[in-house]
């Protein structure tokens, strides 16, 4: 780029936030010479991605008031070139300010529309999107007409919040009783259930990230099968997969994305059915930048400079996660917590692994 970019990550605390922190690392080291600077922000001075970046900030929750502000405030202050969103939380409420957040501070953020967001924000309608558009997908219904889906379809099958992230309020239901229960929790938590037929070829779960340009063309598309654990991805075997990656690759287009957009699937007699459509950065992405795809960087490159990229080989790997620490001073973190930022890395991250 010839440039050093200030950039702002924000829910740094969050994996899918330190996913796009390591994947601007890993853009740095690529290119043998810093090329962003890694700002990022979190509403906790405990989250470690404030003290893996050049700089950290506190900011309000997404919920408060004064929360777009203060990104303006920081993007203005900082010479910020670009935002990416960390969270799902976020996501809506940054992708309705970017007009404003540009115009105040010139940073471009790096997001699907909000339109966008709203349908793959909700299971739900996403499945509708789906079904309208004659696309593979897992079947689905809502409660009021689980006679019918039980009919059809039978036990086992899965009960999930049409909101939500990962496996929270995740229920796999094999009885009347079971799938009673199922909808009731996921009402107490304030969420809205929904039924969803049981794709059992558990060892074929995939997910494949895929980024869009503004000009409405696939940049970049890249599948890995995948376990989880905790709704996440710890093990991850990156191939070609072209069957999954085209599935996924229409899908992102029939949304009308432009930025990430990250699909689950599940191959169902030789055939891919999406269950899922996240219109964000994954938390996998890293993994995917580690293979040769770095998909912060492809979008960064299109939003903020306007380079067309078309990224199609990508290496062929196993990853296999473990935690890891980030360790600091006490006196830094209570200064992070009295005056809401954090300047320079005053963390210890452990190479002993």
């Amino acid at each position: 780029m010839g440039e050093k970019a200030a950039v702002l990550v924000t829910a740094a605390g969050g994996i899918i936030g330190e996913g796009i922190i390591k994947s601007l690392r890993l853009a740095n080291k690529k290119r043998g010479a810093t090329s962003y600077e890694v700002l990022a922000a979190d509403a906790s001075p405990q989250a470690a991605g404030l003290y893996r970046a050049d700089e950290g900030f506190l900011v309000p929750r997404a919920s408060e008031q004064d929360y777009v502000g203060r990104l303006v405030k920081i993007a203005k202050e900082n010479d910020v070139r670009a935002i990416f969103v960390g969270a799902d939380e976020e996501l809506g409420v940054v992708a309705s300010a970017a007009g404003r957040i540009r115009k105040e501070s010139g940073a471009v953020t790096i997001s699907n529309s909000k339109e966008t967001i709203a349908i793959g924000s909700d299971k739900w309608k996403t499945y509708e999107f789906m079904k309208r558009n004659g696309l593979p997908r897992a079947e689905s219904a809502l409660p009021k007409d689980r006679e019918r889906f039980v009919k059809e379809f039978g036990f086992p099958f899965i009960v999930k919040p049409r909101e939500g992230y990962g496996s929270e309020g995740f229920h796999n239901v094999g009885g009347k009783g079971e799938l009673d229960h199922a909808i009731e929790a996921i009402r107490r938590m304030g969420w809205r259930p929904m039924l969803q037929e049981f794709l059992a070829e558990a060892d074929n779960e995939f997910t494949t990230g895929v980024t869009v340009g503004r000009g409405k063309k696939v940049m970049s598309s890249i599948s890995m099968r995948r376990s989880l654990k905790g709704g996440q991805t710890y093990k991850a075997f990156i191939d070609d997969f072209p069957d999954v990656r085209k599935a996924a690759e229409e899908v992102a287009l029939r949304l009308g994305g432009s930025g990430p957009v990250n699909i689950q699937a599940r191959m169902a007699k030789g055939e891919p059915k999406l269950f899922e459509v996240n219109p964000r950065f994954s938390a996998s992405c890293p993994i995917r930048a580690a293979a040769g795809v770095n998909e912060p960087d492809i979008l960064y490159r299109n939003f903020v400079l306007g380079e067309e990229t078309r990224t199609r080989g990508y290496e062929k790997l196993v990853c296999l996660r473990y935690w890891n620490e980030v360790y600091l001073p006490y006196k830094d973190y209570a200064k992070a917590k009295k005056t809401g930022k954090v300047s320079g890395s005053a963390s210890w991250i452990p190479d002993y692994f």
